[in-house]
């Protein structure tokens, strides 16, 4: 199990964070934050592809095709905490080294959108103050961490609980003859 989890945890962590590496800074660049969110979770829905192939060659080679929700959450599970913690590192070196001034791209990105939404003048005061309690946060790496943990946690949790479902096969009991 030891080596499923550490293989499939290393490359789904090397695809959602080679991808989110190639495009950020394009994203940032550009101001286009919607087409980065749908780049960025298309690509964790890839790697978490991963959940599943581990789960089955558990199940299928080394568990004689038998394999409980609670053991196949568990392998899931263990996968998606390695590649998020891949993904979680990525980003947190190419925002620190590369573009750390994310957060006022993103803040002036989304003040634009509420702008040219027809936001009143009450909506963008508040907006303003969401944003910039946003970019006080985001000095604190910490927060950084856990910000970016949450954007890719619940999507492995989801795929985990999914794969758990659709692979989870109990022992067929013996035939007496």
């Amino acid at each position: 199990m030891k080596k499923i989890v550490i293989v499939n945890g290393l490359i789904g962590g090397a695809i959602v964070a080679s991808v989110m590496l190639a495009t950020m800074g394009m994203f940032c660049q550009s101001g286009n934050f919607e087409a980065g969110m749908i780049v960025g979770y298309s690509t964790m829905i890839v790697a978490f592809s991963l959940v599943f192939v581990g789960i089955k060659n558990y199940r299928d080679k080394y568990n004689n095709g038998v394999i409980s929700f609670g053991k196949a959450f568990t392998i899931g599970i263990l996968i998606t905490l390695i590649a998020s913690t891949i993904y979680v590192i990525a980003w947190m070196i190419d925002f620190h080294f590369f573009i750390p001034d994310f957060g006022e791209k993103y803040a002036a990105a989304m003040l634009a959108k509420a702008k040219a939404g027809g936001a009143s003048e009450a909506e963008m005061v508040k907006q303003t103050a969401d944003m910039a309690s946003f970019l006080e946060m985001y000095k604190n790496p910490v927060a950084v961490a856990l910000f970016t943990y949450l954007e890719i946690l619940p999507v492995g949790l989801l795929i985990t609980i999914v794969s758990s479902l659709i692979l989870k096969r109990k022992a067929k009991p013996a035939v007496n003859q």
